[in-house]
């Protein structure tokens, strides 16, 4: 089956971007190097192709209760414009997908999944909506979307594309309507740093992009550093620190679940996790060494496998040797000695926090 390819596809290629197969599309990794990109998001402002995300809105009498139902969070009596995280979770749960839900007015919700996910969610979803008096509908093929992310992004979306944003606030979101058409703009992103992401139709987004890059004040920025920014801030990539078999509990994301709410599906085995314990944990580890822990790779304890690496990368912005890992709980406290096997030697390291660079969001 072909891969699927976003509404900015060409401008990647005409720019010369090394282009690779991404949660089923051909997605753009790098244009020059992954460091120089991901220090441009640190330092000024990149911007990055993210159309091929999915979204989904939900709309109707019963779409307050029927996305606290599907989600772990609770968007209970929320005001029109905020933004919340959270899992949507299987019976046992395991994590179907991690997502945004904005909550657009009442009765108005606009949810955003993983690209990898569309197919799978969107049917989950809708066998999840027998009983509720909802509209629910698939919009992934309608939007395209750019994230303009790092410390310079509210000056660039301001100057650059005319969208103001001043007033937005993190994990805050409100409509425009510009050249013709109604957008979403949100102050969200997935690097650590302030930015904001636009969701518009093909042709708005292409133009937004071409207007970003005649400007000079923004790199495109490819799938690559998307990954190491959101790594080195401890954020989960659905497929490494979360999955159908990882829990947000075992994640280390309870805080996204309100078990104080009625209902939503999975809370009850999540509270017996929480209570009983899990058997792995999501950790963070540093190496003493400037080896490299790729995905996959065993964890030891005492030359016994007790894990292994879901992500691991030498960070950009730190220089160090890190990883994300799931791992025993027994191995899973901080100060823990522990080893990574890389090829046939094994790397001392001690387990850390998952947040190995802090975040600059606007509050």
């Amino acid at each position: 089956m072909e891969n699927k390819r976003t509404c900015l596809y060409d401008k990647h290629v005409a720019l010369g971007a090394l282009i690779s197969p991404f949660g089923g599309f051909d997605m753009p990794i790098q244009y020059s190097t992954i460091i120089d990109e991901h220090n441009a998001v640190r330092q000024h402002c990149g911007v990055f192709d993210v159309s091929h995300m999915g979204e989904v809105s939900v709309r109707g009498r019963d779409a307050e209760r029927y996305v606290n139902h599907i989600f772990t969070n609770d968007v209970t009596d929320a005001p029109d414009g905020q933004i919340y995280y959270g899992m949507m979770c299987y019976e046992n749960g395991g994590t179907v997908d991690d997502l945004l839900v904005y909550k657009m007015a009442a009765q108005d919700y606009f949810l955003v999944i993983n690209a990898a996910n569309i197919d799978k969610d969107w049917e989950w979803m809708q066998k999840q909506a027998e009983g509720f008096d909802i509209d629910l509908q698939n919009c992934s093929d309608y939007y395209g979307q750019i994230a303009v992310q790092g410390p310079e992004a509210e000056a660039v979306v301001e100057e650059v594309l005319g969208l103001g944003c001043k007033e937005l606030v993190f994990y805050t979101t409100k409509t425009l309507d510009v050249e013709g058409e109604t957008i979403i703009v949100s102050r969200t992103g997935y690097t650590g740093e302030d930015g904001f992401e636009i969701y518009g139709s093909h042709a708005f987004i292409q133009r937004q992009w071409d207007k970003l890059m005649e400007s000079g004040r923004c790199k495109p920025c490819g799938l690559g550093c998307r990954d190491t920014l959101r790594f080195e801030v401890g954020l989960p990539l659905y497929g490494d620190e979360l999955s159908a078999e990882i829990s947000p509990v075992m994640a280390g994301l309870s805080m996204f679940c309100k078990f104080d709410k009625e209902e939503f599906i999975g809370k009850d085995a999540l509270i017996q996790q929480k209570t009983e314990g899990v058997k792995q944990r999501v950790i963070g580890i540093e190496l003493k060494d400037k080896a490299i822990p790729r995905h996959g790779y065993a964890v030891l304890c005492n030359g016994e496998k007790v894990g292994e690496v879901t992500t691991g990368y030498n960070s950009i912005s730190t220089g160090k040797s890190v990883c994300m890992a799931l791992v025993d709980t027994p191995y899973a406290k901080l100060g823990t000695e522990l080893e990574i096997q890389i090829r046939k030697k094994t790397f001392p390291g001690v387990v850390v926090k998952k947040r190995f660079y802090d975040k600059h969001y606007k509050k």
